[in-house]
């Protein structure tokens, strides 16, 4: 196969530097938001820099602010950080790399690289090189900001009077809305939803979650066999 022209990838070189750059201002929240939860900023960054996923790092966090256990935490965190080995399955394939490569690429295996380089197929240089670009964007532009955010929360003494545990569930109704497209995804919605309200007065933090999450996933199953 020809490699692409070099002129040809800047488009999504530039593309991906902007979705670094979209993250490193969230991964700002999460430091922040972390170090209200009672983490250290180095444990903060540490989070960062080897859980890469910003989803289960926010559920991990948001369980042991709350009170939750760390077996509840580390839980709900697999739970939504489970997607990116589906991700992984689709495009190896197209990276077909060896050696060390490998655990770099699944390091950088996430939303916005997987993204990116789908939407580049079937042309597999494209895809390669919009994979590569986005993870390695958004991974040093993710861990930029939330060393920002840990240090800069360090420093006002105690960020949770700025009100910083609600970004936490704000941030996970605006992954979820986009989602609610019919009647089935209501409907599971609602019932994850009523379980937590049931539970959270009675289990400790992080349970509820993790029911929740266990609705969805029966019910993904059922709507699976009926189609």
């Amino acid at each position: 196969m020809t490699p692409l022209p070099r002129g040809s990838k800047r488009p999504i070189t530039t593309s991906a530097i902007g979705i670094g750059l979209a993250t490193g201002a969230y991964g700002l929240s999460f430091g922040a938001i972390s170090v209200a939860s009672g983490l250290t900023a180095i444990q903060t960054q540490t989070l960062s820099l080897l859980m890469f996923t910003g989803a289960s790092q926010f559920a991990l966090v948001g369980v042991l602010g709350a009170g939750g256990g760390a077996i509840a935490a580390v839980l709900t965190a697999w739970l939504l950080g489970a997607r990116n080995g589906l991700y992984a399955l689709h495009i190896a394939p197209t990276l077909n790399l060896r050696g060390l490569r490998k655990p770099v690429a699944a390091q950088l295996t996430i939303d916005e690289s997987t993204a990116m380089s789908i939407a580049q197929e079937p042309n597999v240089d494209r895809s390669r090189h919009a994979f590569w670009a986005t993870g390695i964007s958004v991974y040093v532009l993710w861990n930029i900001g939330t060393l920002l955010g840990a240090l800069g929360a360090s420093a006002i003494g105690d960020p949770a009077t700025l009100g910083l545990d609600a970004a936490i569930p704000a941030g996970f109704l605006a992954l979820l809305w986009p989602r609610l497209r019919d009647r089935a995804a209501w409907a599971i919605a609602a019932g994850g939803a009523t379980i937590a309200l049931v539970l959270t007065p009675l289990t400790r933090s992080g349970v509820p979650v993790l029911a929740s999450a266990l609705i969805a996933v029966i019910a993904g199953y059922r709507l699976r066999d009926r189609s």
